[in-house]
């Protein structure tokens, strides 16, 4: 592991997915997953989110569409917290998942809007 793109990745991933989200991921780390924590945390979030050709906004916006897609809640729910702070509005996201549902499924964005919903409900402190 290089150290330097480690502490990279992980100052981004607090960044965009906040403190306790990560606090929580590395204090939950143990002999099986420590080694996915490092993978992560110094290729996705420092090697290929610390690149300079896209703004987080762009990246997060993309990661939104992509994770929908896919249909996996849990990081959908982490990566709007991220969205939002990356800069994405509310009514962003909103167009994002719509999209969504035009290119991927009606299924895929009713799910990703319920996820969503229940995110910025919290952040909002519903």
């Amino acid at each position: 592991m290089d150290k330097a793109t480690y502490d990279k990745g992980m100052k981004i991933r607090r960044a965009t997915l906040g403190d306790s989200y990560v606090d929580k991921a590395v204090a939950n780390m143990d002999d099986f997953t420590s080694d996915l924590q490092e993978l992560v945390t110094t290729y996705c979030w420092g090697e290929v989110w610390g690149r300079e050709g896209l703004d987080r906004k762009t990246r997060s916006t993309i990661n939104l569409a992509m994770i929908s897609a896919l249909n996996r809640p849990h990081e959908l729910a982490a990566h709007v917290r991220g969205a939002i702070n990356n800069g994405l509005s509310k009514d962003e996201i909103k167009e994002i998942l719509l999209q969504v549902g035009i290119y991927c499924g009606v299924p895929a964005m009713v799910d990703s809007f319920r996820i969503a919903k229940t995110v910025l409900d919290e952040m909002e402190g519903k």
